[in-house]
């Protein structure tokens, strides 16, 4: 697994992985990060480019997506639901807002499991957040989001 997919998996084991199956049945997974699979890419690059140690591992290059996070999620929790992966400058706290009001009101889930998972080169930056449907603790807004990421 790469490092990317280990944050990702890291941060959804936290938030999902006290909730019984049946209470993680219809989660949905939004992620978004700025550098995409980019770490994952200059590894392989390296691998093709070396004339000497010309091979390209196909266990580094299935890792060249950045979606391939919300897989491991997904077998990890026994998810068959919504998922996708998001690229943008910065933490973007009015979309996955939006987002995921926009899932709530298509009735595509329950729950949403959103996520900024930034890894590159070593440097690395994790937010996720679980959001109900349902009334809670909280109102679900853009800025509410931008608060606890800047916590």
């Amino acid at each position: 697994m790469d490092n990317l997919s280990k944050l990702a998996f890291l941060s959804a084991e936290m938030l999902l992985g006290k909730f019984p199956l049946v209470e993680k049945k219809n989660v949905a997974l939004v992620l978004a990060n700025k550098s995409a699979s980019l770490d994952t890419d200059v590894k392989h690059q390296q691998s093709i480019t070396d004339s000497v140690n010309y091979y390209p591992s196909p266990a580094v290059f299935v890792y060249t997506l950045p979606n391939i996070c919300l897989g491991e999620i997904s077998i990890r929790h026994q998810l068959q639901t919504e998922n996708v992966f998001f690229v943008f400058d910065q933490f973007p706290a009015d979309f996955f807002s939006q987002y995921a009001q926009i899932l709530f009101k298509e009735n595509k889930t329950d729950k949403v499991f959103c996520g900024w998972v930034e890894f590159f080169q070593d440097n690395y930056e994790a937010f996720a957040y679980l959001v109900s449907q349902k009334s809670g603790l909280y109102e679900h807004n853009s800025l509410m989001v931008k608060q606890l990421f800047t916590k």
